[in-house]
């Protein structure tokens, strides 16, 4: 994990791509380790019952790490499978899973509290994407629907996939792992069996990565830390419910 050189809890994504800022926040800084409460010090989600004056502050310092006078383009994220085109920053969130640009200083923005995060660029840094992976999203095709939306072909393109609820963690109904070998039956490779009669646990990553390969994106890097068991750093609606979240975040410089 390498934190950002600024004060703020938020570690920096590195990938061969230095025309393009990336970044995903944490939930404290790494040299906190007193007991916080229900949404630690560096909440970014205003709907989640915390003071909205100090999610703004937190939101408005995350401009430090972008490039000047860069706008962050918040989603209003459903668990579906809808992608936007962001040309200019809108001040109401946008309904989607999704978004992209290919306007400089316009920071896409993802938030996750056990979900998966994924950020992608081309290599050249000229359009980005950043994508809300949660297990609906990705079963209803949330991935080929943002790549499919961006105009580079997918070998021209890398993913970072973030911090979310880890394969040891995450257990879900057969239901679940059924909805994904639907797709294919060697998504069955990222399921294994629970204790628990009926019950799974998920690999999101593993799911994501075969999802992008299969689009034919095959560079990827990954901070692949497990939310739910890593409560110093990371909020996991799973293991708290009342809590906060995090975000992931892409620019173009």
């Amino acid at each position: 994990m390498q934190k950002s050189s600024t004060s703020l809890p938020t570690v920096n994504i590195n990938w061969p791509v230095e025309q393009v800022q990336a970044f995903t926040t944490l939930r404290q800084p790494l040299v906190n380790k007193t007991k916080l409460n229900d949404f630690g010090l560096f909440n970014l989600g205003l709907h989640v019952g915390d003071n909205s004056a100090a999610v703004l502050v937190n939101r408005k310092s995350l401009h430090a790490l972008l490039p000047p006078n860069s706008q962050i383009q918040w989603l209003e994220q459903v668990h579906g499978a809808d992608v936007v085109t962001v040309e200019q920053v809108s001040s109401t969130p946008l309904v989607a899973d999704a978004a992209i640009t290919r306007q400089k200083h316009l920071a896409l923005a993802v938030m996750t509290a056990d979900c998966l995060p994924i950020l992608i660029t081309n290599i050249s840094g000229t359009e980005i994407a950043a994508i809300h992976g949660g297990w609906r999203p990705l079963a209803s095709h949330i991935i080929s629907n943002t790549i499919d939306a961006l105009e580079s072909s997918p070998n021209e393109l890398c993913a970072w996939l973030g911090p979310c609820i880890g394969p040891n963690a995450f257990e879900v109904g057969e239901e679940v792992k059924e909805v994904f070998v639907a797709i294919s039956d060697e998504l069955g490779f990222a399921f294994k069996a629970s204790k628990n009669a009926g019950k799974y646990f998920a690999d999101l990553h593993q799911i994501a990565k075969y999802l992008l390969v299969q689009s034919g994106v095959s560079t990827h890097y990954q901070l692949a830390d497990c939310t739910y068991s890593n409560s110093n750093y990371y909020y996991s609606y799973r293991r708290d419910k009342h809590t906060g979240r995090m975000a992931s975040i892409i620019c173009r410089q």
